[in-house]
């Protein structure tokens, strides 16, 4: 007596499940890449300021990188610049 294969759809669910958490690794990533780029950017405007710091400490200083570090989140987060959205797009058919 032989025994055939029965073939379901549980490969094609794994499949789905696979891709699901691809997408969402790479949504993750890449919105971590926009709060990293925002945060430079927010930095090389800091350093260009014409004015004297405020504050003039070291606490004021490592404050207001906090801050900085928080908006570039915030804004990574919300949509921001749009460039975690074009990185998704771009690379949302190599998954």
């Amino acid at each position: 007596m032989a025994i055939s294969k029965i073939s379901g759809s549980n490969g094609s669910v794994a499949a789905a499940a696979t891709a699901a958490a691809d997408r969402d690794g790479l949504k993750q990533a890449a919105k971590a890449f926009e709060a990293v780029f925002v945060r430079q950017m927010i930095s090389s405007m800091r350093s260009a300021s014409l004015g004297d710091d405020l504050l003039g400490s070291n606490a004021g200083d490592q404050f207001r990188d906090m801050s900085d570090a928080r908006v570039a989140d915030s804004m990574a987060e919300g949509g921001g610049l749009g460039i975690a959205t074009m990185l998704l797009k771009q690379f949302e058919g190599k998954i």
